[in-house]
């Protein structure tokens, strides 16, 4: 499966859609030059508010692009990623690392991994070669994920002390749960991708059913009907809610991306429309 994943991530990205356009990373691997009045469009995180304060009116800072970016894929990969109706959304998010990863060696920026579950399972070298985004692909297939719960706040808290140079953080989840990016979308420039199956969002009644917890491991038996399924589906619209809401307020760019999808689409559209 990993030799499967990698072969068609590598053809988009040197040989399709992704790989025609070669400026999609355009994190904030910049450098400060001058400052200039603001003008409607500009990027309103770019505001230099003490010079704003001081003369009355907006300006924003003005960088030039330094050579090389520090992408980084943070994955989420708790046993709640081994679901799915299509195909497994650990799956999924393995082509999401190989799709971002082979982005970055085609641009000849720094590229690691960074595993993550109940708690930090390791973080790859930074490197510029297709095997440092292959080694990525091949531990996430070995991870075992059944049994271990997703800690954000852990996960948010590892990445803001381990992550010391600003970097282009793509975070893999499928964010489920209480979820604080306000720290790192201050050091960093933050891309959330969103990874969920459609019966997650919109699930039909069971009946009388076995169901397995992939994160603790119990099992559970008992009817899922109608009246069960409402709960739980006002709990996830309320989670997304804040979730969408806390981007906009944080200018964390992101997309949603459903197992049944092909997602080198989604992201060319997410990157590309900056």
């Amino acid at each position: 499966m990993p030799k499967k994943i990698l072969l068609k991530a590598r053809k988009q990205v040197f040989g399709e859609m992704l790989g025609n356009n070669a400026s999609l990373f355009q994190g904030e691997g910049f450098e400060f030059t001058e400052l200039r009045e603001y003008v409607y469009g500009d990027d309103v995180r770019k505001i230099d508010w003490k010079t704003t304060a001081k003369l009355g009116k907006p300006f924003i800072k003005i960088y030039n692009e330094e050579r090389e970016l520090n992408v980084v894929t943070a994955v989420m990969l708790g046993g709640s990623s081994y679901f799915g109706t299509v195909r497994q959304k650990s799956e999924l998010m393995a082509e999401l690392v190989a799709l971002v990863g082979f982005l970055a060696v085609k641009n000849s920026d720094l590229y690691s991994n960074l595993l993550f579950a109940d708690r930090f399972y390791g973080m790859s070298k930074p490197n510029k070669k297709h095997f440092g985004v292959q080694d990525a692909v091949s531990k996430m297939q070995n991870f075992n994920m059944l049994g271990k719960h997703s800690d954000y706040e852990v996960f948010t808290d590892t990445l803001y002390k381990r992550l010391k140079r600003k970097s282009l953080l793509f975070i893999i989840s499928d964010f489920v749960g209480e979820v604080d990016l306000a720290l790192l979308s201050k050091k960093h420039d933050v891309v959330a991708l969103i990874v969920r199956d459609r019966f997650e969002e919109n699930p039909q009644a069971l009946g009388q059913i076995r169901l397995m917890d992939m994160e603790n491991e119990r099992s559970f038996e008992g009817r899922v009907g109608s009246s069960e399924l409402q709960g739980y589906k006002q709990a996830l619209e309320a989670n997304d809610a804040k979730l969408y809401a806390d981007f906009k307020r944080l200018a964390v760019r992101y997309t949603k991306i459903y197992t049944d999808e092909e997602p080198y689409l989604k992201l060319a559209k997410l990157l590309g429309g900056r």
